[in-house]
């Protein structure tokens, strides 16, 4: 496992692809780099890297140089290390959490498709007053649109895109990989494919846009990330295109961790929290304590698996989506169930399942790729979630420098394409047209 997504709890043996790939042969891939829209002016995101934040560096501050993590100890206030910890009621948390519950007392817990240790090197730094967890909606509440909701504000411009005709084909499709809450680079990056004007807003009249999840952790701005994403669905809608997205692992994170607080989850590793396993993975305070109802019915309801001429698009290079149905919407309606009435272990186990990662690379990669193919439609996969540096093994360049990142990575036979571009570790946020 990278050093990405550390959480700990028990292995689930038939997750993830069906062979276990060498991990020390690399993927035989190539870039591929889009194209600026006609007439685009150039802005800072035309550089090899960049990154507004300066990259956070996040992966380079939280994880040694060698790849060898090292486990410590995160002071805590409440929580006993030999009991679950005490809640002032449900929907509450005490903020603290002990790392010796999460890792001491067991074997590092190896990814079946990583090998790497999640005994990790980062040391997550913990608000002084957290804000009380919020509550995901239940069954009762009105329902929201697939494409996110109306404009509110009538005074809004408007998108007089003529709308298509009977026979008129659909728009171009685009793919976003992993944003993090990079809300500048996401800005930019569909500037230059000509998606959004100057001013934030739709222009890409019928095109399609599909992101790829992980709106959010390790940058400075999910929230804003999410309200642009749903203001650009409403504007697309307008103009006879669409914006939609999938739901990445931290999606399920956030909202676990707003729901859930630190509720205990079974854990052959000791007392283990969504709230803990969020901080642990890059939760950003700020971001929890702006989430509203409508960020959660609208992140609640987005779809895990999609089929778009011809892409299956995931968010994780896994096969673990398999365990949820035979067919698109069987996998989408049991995620959406499980959101709905599961218990806390259950959200629990879909986010470890989708957190795996590295099915597609390695001499077994295109074999599991065409068992997710073959299950539920397509000729390629289309994902993000393992940024392309850990993909290709080009984590730490000789001279010092952030990993460059010209496209799109094209692998396992050219069967499947990855679409994280590494922005946590000043890389690209990725926006690409398919075909690709």
């Amino acid at each position: 496992m990278t050093p990405e997504d550390r959480f700990p709890g028990p292995e689930h043996p038939h997750s993830g692809p069906r062979h276990q790939p060498d991990l020390d042969v690399l993927p035989y891939g190539t870039y591929y780099e889009p194209e600026p829209a006609a007439g685009y002016q150039g802005t800072p995101y035309d550089a090899e890297t960049y990154s507004g934040y300066g990259g956070a560096r996040y992966l380079e501050q939280h994880w040694p140089a060698d790849g060898q993590g090292h486990s410590h100890t995160v002071h805590a206030q409440g929580l006993n290390t030999d009991q679950a910890p005490a809640f002032p009621h449900q929907g509450q948390y005490d903020g603290g959490y002990e790392s010796q519950d999460v890792y001491e007392g067991q074997d590092a817990y190896e990814s079946q498709e990583s090998g790497y240790d999640d005994r990790a090197g980062y040391e997550p730094t913990l608000p002084d007053q957290p804000s009380p967890a919020l509550q995901l909606p239940g069954r009762d509440d009105p329902p929201t649109i697939e494409l996110g909701p109306p404009l509110p504000d009538p005074a809004a411009p408007t998108y007089p895109y003529p709308a298509p005709g009977p026979d008129e084909p659909p728009g171009p499709v685009y793919v976003v990989g992993d944003v993090h809450g990079y809300l500048e680079e996401l800005r930019a990056a569909l500037r230059h494919q000509g998606l959004i004007d100057a001013d934030g807003h739709w222009s890409a009249g019928r095109a399609r846009i599909w992101f790829l999840g992980d709106f959010t952790d390790r940058g400075p701005d999910g929230i804003g990330v999410i309200d642009l994403v749903m203001q650009l669905a409403a504007e697309a809608a307008a103009a006879g295109g669409y914006c939609r997205a999938l739901m990445g692992n931290h999606e399920l994170l956030f909202l676990g961790a707003a729901k859930y607080g630190d509720e205990p989850v079974q854990s052959t590793a000791g007392t283990a929290s969504f709230l803990a396993a969020w901080r642990l993975n890059g939760g950003q305070q700020n971001d929890l304590d702006r989430l509203e109802a409508h960020h959660i019915s609208w992140l609640s309801r987005l779809p895990a698996v999609a089929l778009e001429d011809g892409h299956l698009l995931l968010h994780s290079d896994t096969t673990a989506y398999l365990e949820y149905g035979e067919s698109i919407p069987d996998v989408n309606d049991a995620v959406h169930s499980l959101l709905s009435d599961g218990s806390v272990d259950e959200w629990w186990d879909c986010f470890r399942r989708f957190t795996k990662r590295f099915a597609f690379r390695g001499d077994a990669g295109p074999m599991a790729v065409h068992e997710l193919l073959d299950t539920y439609g397509g000729t390629r996969i289309v994902h993000g979630h393992s940024p392309i540096p850990y993909l290709t093994g080009a984590v730490h360049a000789d001279d010092g420098q952030p990993p460059h990142i010209p496209g799109p990575y094209v692998y396992a036979d050219d069967l499947a394409v990855a679409m994280d571009g590494g922005v946590t570790m000043e890389g690209r946020l990725l926006v690409a047209r398919l075909p690709i």
